[in-house]
């Protein structure tokens, strides 16, 4: 589970999450980096094309700045009922992911990580607060702001042209 710092955090820099071997993992790690922010599950019917299109992202982008964080959540038709071993090895294995995969959380509720509760702060319209499915993206600055957030059903790759302008490509 991650934690959340005692005071109001100002950005997503001020968390520190669990990887998938219970280790903290300080998201300042990732401080100057521009990140996509995702949660994932195995099962789900936009399982591939979610991770083909991340995995194309982070291989154009990782040398210029992009990194995916991505948070396995069994909270949507227990669409990620593995152990986060079985998810990594899911992930590495059929994708060939080479982006970070967390701890599994929850996003929505009571029990929704502290990092989530953060992401969803913004003034989102007719989002609303909850995550509405899997694959839900956050868009996150170099400095550690949420931009934007984007639908579970919106292609990762159409998040490539803010990505570029934030990783300043023109």
């Amino acid at each position: 589970m991650a934690t959340q710092p005692t005071n109001h955090p100002k950005s997503v820099y001020d968390f520190t999450v669990k990887d998938t071997k219970g280790d903290d993992v300080d998201l300042v790690t990732y401080k100057g980096k521009v990140l996509v922010i995702v949660n994932v599950a195995s099962k789900c019917g936009m399982t591939n094309s979610n991770y083909v299109e991340l995995n194309q992202l982070h291989e154009k982008y990782k040398d210029k700045g992009l990194e995916i964080l991505a948070f396995p959540c069994n909270q949507f038709g227990e669409e990620e009922p593995g152990s986060n071993d079985q998810i990594k090895e899911f992930v590495c294995t059929r994708f060939k992911s080479e982006f970070p995969i967390f701890d599994k959380i929850e996003v929505n509720g009571n029990n929704s990580a502290p990092l989530y509760k953060f992401l969803k702060s913004g003034k989102w319209g007719i989002l609303g607060d909850d995550i509405q499915w899997n694959f839900a993206k956050f868009l996150v600055d170099k400095d550690g702001q949420v931009i934007d957030r984007y639908y579970p059903t919106t292609s990762p790759l159409s998040l490539e042209r803010d990505i570029r302008k934030l990783l300043g490509i023109v």
